[in-house]
């Protein structure tokens, strides 16, 4: 019980960081509460909030998958060509999609855990094949002409909740249960804080291994058809660095790159904090390329946080 006490002191520290935030850019300017902003914020946030949220699965495992932002760009174009067709249902399209990510998952785990490969390498590997598959099917342009009802998957609401947050808010759920209340769920956490005991204590590392990344894959491409729809094109070269943003998000929410800490709700509290900042320096028009720098210092100190707090439990000498 001892990572759930530490996680939730670090979600508590994180919410108290996000109002901060909050008052700040409200004081610096006065569109930042505004409820078209927020809408605004809630649907940027959702694409990262769900990618964040599947790669939670991974990196309590103690792996990594940098292929999300091309998994993103592949789903999104496959869910883009289907929903053009006007007998086949959207449903089919979103399902598609999920499938397709999940596929490059799977693969990615079965490399992982059975061919005894670096997490970095094999979703190295998959970021460039899934980029060029994208491209390739694509024939390099953007896929137009979607329905109308593909496009409200983005652009609806329910409830006046845009359909977005709603996806991110369901994903969020079910990981949250999954993890937190089931055994599969405690597999995950056991493997990522020691794998040979966990071996030694009966759990299918495979398995376990196959399933978390295979899931991140699958959310990977419910992203991918949350941005097609958004954007209302499917583009090859989407997703770009998305991976990162994701990454980051679960890190500052909590989530150790070392595996066996950290929890859904952390993740998704991190992809609004950093949704807010990027929100908060576009209407403050700071440039593009300053808020690149920003990002980067914030995933860097991320990171160091998380390493810091690591070699505190270890007892190492800092």
């Amino acid at each position: 019980m001892e990572f759930l006490k530490n996680n939730n002191i670090s979600r508590y520290g994180l919410i108290a960081v996000l109002f901060i935030f909050i008052i700040l850019l409200s004081f610096l300017n006065e569109n930042f509460l505004t409820l078209n902003n927020i809408i605004i914020v809630a649907r940027q946030v959702s694409i990262n909030g769900i990618l964040a949220i599947g790669v939670t699965y991974v990196l309590l495992t103690g792996g990594v998958d940098l292929s999300l932002g091309s998994l993103v760009a592949l789903s999104g174009v496959v869910s883009a060509f289907v929903a053009r067709s006007a007998e086949i249902p959207v449903f089919f399209a979103v399902l598609t999609s999920v499938f397709v990510g999940a596929c490059c998952g799977f693969f990615n785990g079965f490399v992982v855990s059975k061919g005894k490969v670096a997490p970095f390498i094999v979703t190295l590997g998959m970021m460039t094949i899934a980029r060029g598959l994208a491209l390739v099917i694509s024939g390099g342009k953007p896929v137009s002409g979607l329905k109308e009802s593909f496009l409200t998957i983005s652009g609806g609401s329910f409830l006046g909740i845009p359909n977005p947050v709603l996806i991110m808010s369901a994903a969020g759920i079910f990981s949250f249960v999954f993890l937190r209340y089931t055994k599969y769920g405690r597999y995950i956490y056991a493997i990522g804080s020691n794998e040979a005991t966990a071996y030694v204590c009966g759990v299918n590392v495979v398995g376990v291994k196959l399933f978390a990344y295979t899931i991140c894959g699958a959310f990977a491409g419910l992203a991918g058809v949350v941005l097609a729809s958004r954007i209302t094109t499917g583009q090859p070269n989407a997703g770009i660095a998305y991976e990162l943003d994701a990454i980051a998000a679960a890190v500052i929410g909590g989530t150790s790159l070392s595996g066996g800490v950290g929890g859904i709700g952390g993740a998704i509290l991190g992809a609004f904090l950093m949704g807010i900042i990027n929100n908060g320096l576009d209407l403050l028009n700071v440039s593009s390329y300053y808020q690149q720098i920003i990002k980067g210092f914030i995933i860097i100190c991320a990171v160091w946080s998380d390493t810091m707090a690591r070699r505190r439990e270890s007892g190492k000498v800092i």
